[in-house]
Protein backbone atom coordinates (compact mmCIF):
# COMPACT_ATOMS: atom_id res chain seq x y z
CA UNK A 1 0.00 0.00 0.00
CA UNK A 2 1.23 3.36 -1.16
CA UNK A 3 1.39 5.42 1.63
CA UNK A 4 2.87 9.31 2.83
CA UNK A 5 3.19 10.05 6.74
CA UNK A 6 3.95 13.04 8.37
CA UNK A 7 5.00 13.63 11.72
CA UNK A 8 6.91 16.16 13.68
CA UNK A 9 3.91 19.35 13.92
CA UNK A 10 2.79 20.88 17.10
CA UNK A 11 2.90 23.93 18.88
CA UNK A 12 5.64 26.23 19.45
CA UNK A 13 6.13 29.84 20.11
CA UNK A 14 7.01 32.27 17.41
CA UNK A 15 10.56 32.06 16.97
CA UNK A 16 10.92 28.36 17.63
CA UNK A 17 11.68 25.59 14.82
CA UNK A 18 10.09 22.45 14.84
CA UNK A 19 11.17 19.92 12.17
CA UNK A 20 9.16 17.63 10.28
CA UNK A 21 9.30 14.41 8.71
CA UNK A 22 7.94 12.67 5.92
CA UNK A 23 8.12 8.73 5.35
CA UNK A 24 7.14 6.69 2.48
CA UNK A 25 6.02 2.86 2.88
CA UNK A 26 4.96 1.15 -0.19
CA UNK A 27 6.93 2.33 -2.65
CA UNK A 28 10.70 4.28 -3.08
CA UNK A 29 11.71 7.70 -3.52
CA UNK A 30 14.20 7.73 -5.10
CA UNK A 31 12.54 8.43 -8.30
CA UNK A 32 10.36 11.57 -6.92
CA UNK A 33 10.41 14.76 -6.16
CA UNK A 34 8.52 15.77 -3.58
CA UNK A 35 6.95 18.85 -1.96
CA UNK A 36 5.60 20.32 1.11
CA UNK A 37 2.63 22.12 1.24
CA UNK A 38 0.18 23.92 4.05
CA UNK A 39 -3.02 25.07 4.20
CA UNK A 40 -4.19 27.31 7.21
CA UNK A 41 -8.25 27.31 7.73
CA UNK A 42 -9.89 29.62 5.00
CA UNK A 43 -7.54 28.95 2.38
CA UNK A 44 -6.40 27.10 -0.40
CA UNK A 45 -3.46 25.06 0.14
CA UNK A 46 -0.13 26.71 -0.97
CA UNK A 47 3.27 25.03 -1.99
CA UNK A 48 6.43 25.57 0.70
CA UNK A 49 9.14 23.96 -0.86
CA UNK A 50 9.81 21.10 -2.66
CA UNK A 51 13.82 18.75 -3.75
CA UNK A 52 13.54 17.39 -7.06
CA UNK A 53 14.81 13.40 -7.42
CA UNK A 54 17.63 13.91 -9.96
CA UNK A 55 20.06 16.63 -8.51
CA UNK A 56 18.52 17.24 -5.09
CA UNK A 57 18.03 20.81 -6.15
CA UNK A 58 15.80 22.88 -3.63
CA UNK A 59 12.72 25.43 -4.27
CA UNK A 60 11.27 27.36 -1.48
CA UNK A 61 7.94 30.06 -1.47
CA UNK A 62 9.09 33.67 -0.89
CA UNK A 63 7.51 33.19 2.53
CA UNK A 64 9.36 30.58 3.89
CA UNK A 65 13.05 31.47 1.89
CA UNK A 66 15.94 31.42 4.23
CA UNK A 67 14.06 30.32 7.14
CA UNK A 68 12.81 26.31 6.04
CA UNK A 69 15.44 24.21 4.85
CA UNK A 70 14.38 20.70 2.87
CA UNK A 71 15.81 17.66 2.36
CA UNK A 72 16.12 13.91 1.39
CA UNK A 73 17.65 11.04 2.94
CA UNK A 74 16.24 8.46 0.41
CA UNK A 75 18.39 5.31 2.53
CA UNK A 76 15.11 6.23 5.26
CA UNK A 77 12.71 6.61 2.12
CA UNK A 78 12.13 9.82 3.91
CA UNK A 79 11.97 13.55 3.09
CA UNK A 80 12.56 16.55 6.12
CA UNK A 81 11.71 20.08 6.86
CA UNK A 82 13.29 21.99 9.08
CA UNK A 83 11.63 25.04 9.82
CA UNK A 84 13.10 27.76 12.12
CA UNK A 85 11.97 31.37 12.80
CA UNK A 86 8.52 30.40 12.83
CA UNK A 87 6.25 33.19 12.79
CA UNK A 88 2.30 32.71 13.77
CA UNK A 89 1.57 32.85 9.63
CA UNK A 90 3.07 29.35 9.70
CA UNK A 91 0.12 27.96 11.40
CA UNK A 92 -1.06 25.67 9.00
CA UNK A 93 -1.73 21.81 8.15
CA UNK A 94 1.03 20.88 6.70
CA UNK A 95 1.29 17.92 3.46
CA UNK A 96 3.98 16.30 1.54
CA UNK A 97 3.63 14.92 -1.82
CA UNK A 98 5.37 13.27 -4.69
CA UNK A 99 5.75 14.22 -7.98
CA UNK A 100 7.27 12.18 -11.27
CA UNK A 101 8.46 15.38 -12.98
CA UNK A 102 10.70 17.74 -10.82
CA UNK A 103 10.89 20.30 -8.53
CA UNK A 104 8.07 22.52 -9.03
CA UNK A 105 5.26 24.05 -6.40
CA UNK A 106 2.55 23.27 -9.17
CA UNK A 107 -0.56 21.46 -6.65
CA UNK A 108 -1.64 19.59 -9.84
CA UNK A 109 1.57 17.36 -10.67
CA UNK A 110 1.19 16.02 -7.35
CA UNK A 111 -0.05 12.43 -7.03
CA UNK A 112 0.39 10.78 -3.71
CA UNK A 113 -0.61 13.10 -0.74
CA UNK A 114 -0.13 12.53 3.07
CA UNK A 115 -3.04 13.39 5.89
CA UNK A 116 -1.18 16.05 7.13
CA UNK A 117 0.20 17.33 10.55
CA UNK A 118 -0.91 20.31 12.20
CA UNK A 119 1.69 23.27 13.17
CA UNK A 120 0.55 26.16 15.22
CA UNK A 121 2.60 29.31 16.42
CA UNK A 122 1.74 30.70 19.15
CA UNK A 123 2.58 32.54 22.17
Amino acid sequence: QVQLVESGGGLVQPGGSLSLSCAASGFTLDYYAIGWFRQAPGTEREGVSCISSSDGSTYYADSVKGRFTISRDNAKNTVYLQMNSLKPEDTAVYYCATNRYGSSLLRGIYDYWGQGTQVTVSS
